[in-house]
């Protein structure tokens, strides 16, 4: 099987030639091609040589055009600081939403027109060209709950949905439409899969997040398979407990950070749904030894059963010793 196969076999429910393997690899690849991270991220070109390269050279079954959560926001006129050797970073103080009222003024951005995500684009179609045939092609969305932190920032959102559930409504409304427009654009452009990015749904307790996220996360989810995609769900942090409620989104993957162990994952979403993670990306894979990497990765694989993917909980960090990379790919390779 080509690594394209093998994953739509895993998401299809038929049975792999062996697991999986689709590590979050973005300040990795440039740092391993010897590229800037500034210009991993301004540069579809840079991105997804980057990106073949390492996929190519540590076995990875896809590639991905994700880079940094920025790219949305910028479009909207947010103010964006960037860097020579990391990722661009949204200047909160100075939040594009720090007035409400703004909100009624913007519109979902048209992609192609956008810099930031029309560069993305690009970058999709570049992957699908050099990589389509044997790798799956991903393409990345913020979340309804991400990208309204990246517009009012992300203290004050956390505020507003008690203070102002209306405005919230309205917020999430605006980022779910640019959201959608932006995935089916990817999808257009070649992406094989979607995936959404809402690390800040992991701040929020349950209730909000039942009431005032899942709803929003969950009409993304049936617009991008409506186009004829498929979505990866990642959201960074402890999502202990909102896993029943990820599950229930229908997602063809979800990938688990560290904090939320893979039994219970399993336990609230059941055998049927694909779950990827959930490897300590610092104290595991960084830090550790090739031996601790292969206990860990094994366990994870014990906890989740068959239907896994071998990845990290996270972004795998830059400096990641390549032999541990390795050592997960050689045990996605011989096991099923």
């Amino acid at each position: 099987m080509t690594g394209r196969e093998r994953i739509l076999a895993t998401i299809e429910g038929r049975t792999p030639d062996h697991l999986a393997f689709m590590p979050i690899t973005m300040m990795f690849a440039a740092t391993f091609t010897g590229v800037k991270y500034g210009d991993y991220a301004r540069d579809h070109s840079v991105l997804a040589t980057a990106q073949a390269a390492t996929a190519e050279a540590f076995d990875f079954d896809f590639v991905s055009a994700i880079s940094d959560p920025a790219r949305e926001a910028s479009d909207f006129g947010a103010a964006i600081e960037w860097f020579d050797d990391q990722p661009p970073a949204i200047i909160e103080r100075r939040a594009l939403l720090t007035d409400k009222a703004i909100l009624h003024r913007l519109q979902p951005v048209e992609p192609s027109r956008g810099e930031r995500m029309s560069d993305r684009i690009a970058a999709v179609e570049l992957l699908r060209e050099r990589c389509g045939r044997d790798r799956l092609v991903e393409g990345w969305v913020e979340g309804p709950c991400a990208e309204a932190a990246d517009l009012r920032g992300i203290n004050t959102l956390m505020l507003d949905l008690f203070d102002d559930p209306p405005f919230v409504k309205d917020l999430f409304e605006l980022a779910l439409q640019n959201a959608i427009g932006f995935a089916i654009a990817q999808l257009r452009a070649g992406a094989d899969i979607i995936g959404i990015g809402d690390a800040a749904a992991s701040l929020i307790g349950p209730r909000p997040y039942y009431e005032q996220v899942w709803p929003y996360q969950m009409r993304l989810v049936q617009a991008i398979q409506a186009a004829g995609g498929r979505t990866r769900l990642h959201i960074c942090g402890n999502t202990k407990r909102i896993l029943d409620g990820m599950g229930k989104l229908g997602c063809e993957i979800v990938d688990l950070d560290f904090l939320a162990p893979l039994d219970s994952a399993r336990a609230a979403m059941g055998e049927q749904q694909v779950l990827l993670g959930n490897l300590d990306p610092v104290k595991v894979l960084r830090n550790g030894s090739a031996g601790q990497v292969r206990a860990a990765i094994t366990e994870c694989h014990r906890q989740a059963g068959s239907r896994y993917i071998v990845s990290a909980g996270c972004e795998v960090v830059k400096d990641t010793p390549h032999e541990n990379v390795r050592t997960l790919a050689e045990y996605a390779r011989n096991a099923t």
